[in-house]
């Protein structure tokens, strides 16, 4: 299998999302949502996933501002956070700190700079691991970090910003008739898709999505979160594009996050990305258990704009 990012890009890491109700944020992504808090730092909360060795997949800051802080990818070393760092500098992207010990929870060695719609994008290389554990049957919480998606008013510069600096892959798209491009899903690894890009009006969080064990435990745990009383915005369903599966609730913030499972991996470099049309049902929902995607259902994933657009986060 040699599903290799050209620059050493592994996986992605976490996501950082700014929240100005914090201690709500807290509450809900470890008594609903399944997460693990390993630590807290003034104002900061790192959640960690119990079946994967990531040191954390979310990490929540106390702020006035609601934002997305950054989004971590790993690199296989670093001499990769190196070489990477040089070759986008010396080709004009700005970075918001040069290769260094990381001072977040589990060190590392890593860098930031902003990509093309000026979200904060971290890489880095020898992050401690921590201790996890295989998720049991019936055990409705988490097994890692899937993707991201993130609203862009112009993915096609997004995703060829994505492919010529960072190496990622286009899988597959989304199209409409009416609207053209609607979602390009991106690879860095032999899974179906890390990172997707979202045709949205502004610069914004689309959804963050997490990994299931499997059906019995996705859904499952869709029903612990709806019962919570947390807004479902979408689903459950099986998509075509990476055939998994999918739940969108939002989170205390407006932030829309999703349980998924069985979402594809490839088994060839020869891949051939397909263009999905959103008007065939079948192409949304296989299933067809979900409501057909309306305008309404679009909106909520818009999100808000995002406040942090070429601003590093403090931490």
């Amino acid at each position: 299998m040699s599903q290799k990012n050209e620059f050493g890009i592994t996986h992605l890491r976490h996501v950082d999302l700014a929240v100005p109700d914090y201690d709500t944020q807290r509450t809900f992504y470890k008594d609903t949502w399944g997460l693990t808090e390993v630590g807290t730092d003034s104002g900061l909360s790192y959640l960690a996933t119990e079946g994967s060795p990531e040191q954390y997949v979310v990490r929540l800051r106390k702020a006035a501002d609601k934002r997305l802080d950054l989004i971590a990818f790993g690199a296989e070393s670093a001499t990769a956070v190196d070489a990477l760092a040089t070759r986008l500098a010396s080709q004009g992207i700005q970075l918001v700190s040069q290769p260094g010990k990381l001072q977040t929870a589990g060190g590392g060695y890593g860098f930031r700079f902003f990509d093309v719609d000026g979200r904060t994008i971290e890489i880095s290389s020898d992050v401690a691991t921590r201790q996890h554990r295989a998720i049991e049957e019936g055990e409705a919480i988490p097994v890692r970090i899937s993707h991201a998606v993130m609203n862009s008013n112009d993915i096609n510069k997004t995703r060829e910003f994505y492919e010529t600096y960072l190496g990622f892959k286009l899988t597959d798209s989304l199209w409409s008739q009416h609207m053209g491009e609607m979602m390009h899903f991106m690879r860095c690894n032999d899974w179906h898709h890390s990172l997707a890009l979202a045709q949205g009006p502004h610069t914004s969080v689309h959804h963050v999505s997490f990994e299931m064990r499997g059906l019995d435990e996705y859904m499952r745990g869709t029903g612990r979160v709806m019962r919570a009383g947390i807004k479902k915005v979408w689903g459950p369903g099986r998509h075509k594009a990476g055939n998994n599966t999918f739940s969108y609730f939002l989170d205390p913030s407006g932030n829309t996050m999703e349980y998924t499972t069985e979402l594809e991996r490839l088994e060839t470099d020869q891949w051939h990305p397909s263009v999905y049309d959103i008007a065939d049902p079948m192409t949304q929902d296989q299933w067809g258990t979900a409501d057909p995607m309306s305008e309404l259902i679009a909106k909520e994933s818009f999100n808000d704009k995002d406040r942090g657009i070429f601003v590093a986060p403090p931490v």
